[in-house]
This record gives structure tokens, C-alpha cells and sequence, in this order.
């Protein structure tokens, strides 16, 4: 159950954006540019991505719809498990390998972060504007993940896979348009 009264009982990120439409209207844009825009990263993967950080953030409402969405998107089905269980035996190409790595420890320990890290993206075969999309996913989901818990919205399974068709079909911006309309 939400923490607001105000919200119903299976509130959405949706009604959460109804809060404040002028502020969620310019977070839409950043979503929709960082989820589905240009990037050297399929929409697929990238909801992996967002999946992969709200598991080690705990956050149950985003890590379920987003690795639906993976799945709907072309993700093999057992990505995200076996990347929570050993990121190195993974059923992923091995080029994404320090990716998750590199996620797990921006997610986990941030300031402890070094120039290796990003070394070890490179030499993977990744250029600087996929690590720019790397942080810009994790910076996102790490943002989304404290909004649904920090507003209660309710991890119902139920709804799970009905967010990830909104999420592989619409992408962010036509899906919360309606919310926020100023």
C-alpha cells in the first residue's frame, strides 16, 4: 500500500508522476532518451540493465516489470538470475560481462569506483558513449528504484508482466504522457 493516502492502493509510477506533471514531464524525456534512444545498446539490454540494478537495489516493483520487459524485448529468459548469481558464468555474451560488473559496483559502492573500471569496458570492445549509457541506466534505475520505494508502491506480481508490455511497447514517454501534462 502506498505511503500517501491520497494514492490508490495499487498505485503506479504513473500516479506518482500525477503528483508533480511539470517535473515528471522533463524526467519522461530523460527516461525515454536513456532507455530508448540512440545507443549502442538494444532497448533489451538496456532493460536488463535497469533490471540487474533494482535487483541489488532490492527494488522488487522495477526489477520484475524491467526484466519482463527484457524478456518481451529478445533478453534470454535466465540473464538476470544467473547474472545475481555469478555475473562470469552468466548465459550472456561474454562482452557484457564487465558491463554488469561495472554496474554492480557503481550500484554497490560508488565512490569507490577507478579508472580500471572503465578500462575493463573498453577492452571489452565498448567505446566511451556506451559507458556513458552504462551510468546514464544505472543513474536512472538508481533514481527509480528510491521513487517506488520511497512513495510504497506495491510489488504485486499480478502487474508485473502488464507493466513490461507498456514498457517494451510504449517505451517511457507514451506511456506517462497522460501524467504529465502540465
Amino acid at each position: 500500500m502506498p505511503f500517501m493516502p491520497s494514492m490508490p492502493a495499487d498505485a503506479l509510477v504513473k500516479h506518482v508522476y500525477a503528483v508533480d506533471p511539470k517535473t515528471f514531464g522533463h524526467w519522461v524525456h530523460v527516461e525515454e532518451a536513456i532507455m530508448r534512444g540512440p545507443s549502442a545498446f538494444t532497448p533489451g539490454e538496456r532493460e536488463l540493465m535497469a533490471a540487474y540494478v533494482s535487483r541489488i537495489n532490492s527494488c522488487t516493483y522495477c526489477a520484475s516489470s524491467h526484466s519482463e520487459a527484457a524478456i518481451i524485448l529478445g533478453v534470454e529468459p535466465n540473464s538476470l538470475e544467473g547474472l545475481m548469481t555469478d555475473i562470469d558464468a552468466a548465459p550472456i555474451d561474454a562482452r557484457f560481462k564487465p558491463i554488469f560488473k561495472f554496474l554492480k559496483k557503481l550500484t554497490q559502492t560508488s565512490y569507490k569506483m577507478i579508472q580500471g573500471d572503465a578500462d575493463a569496458i573498453f577492452a571489452a570492445g565498448w567505446d566511451e558513449r556506451a559507458l556513458h549509457d552504462i551510468i546514464m541506466v544505472c543513474c536512472c534505475f538508481s533514481f527509480m528504484n528510491r521513487l517506488a520505494d520511497g512513495y510504497g508502491l506495491p510489488s504485486d506480481p499480478v502487474l508485473f508482466k502488464e507493466r513490461a508490455k507498456r514498457h517494451a511497447a510504449e517505451g517511457y514517454l507514451a506511456q506517462y504522457s497522460e501524467q504529465t501534462k502540465v
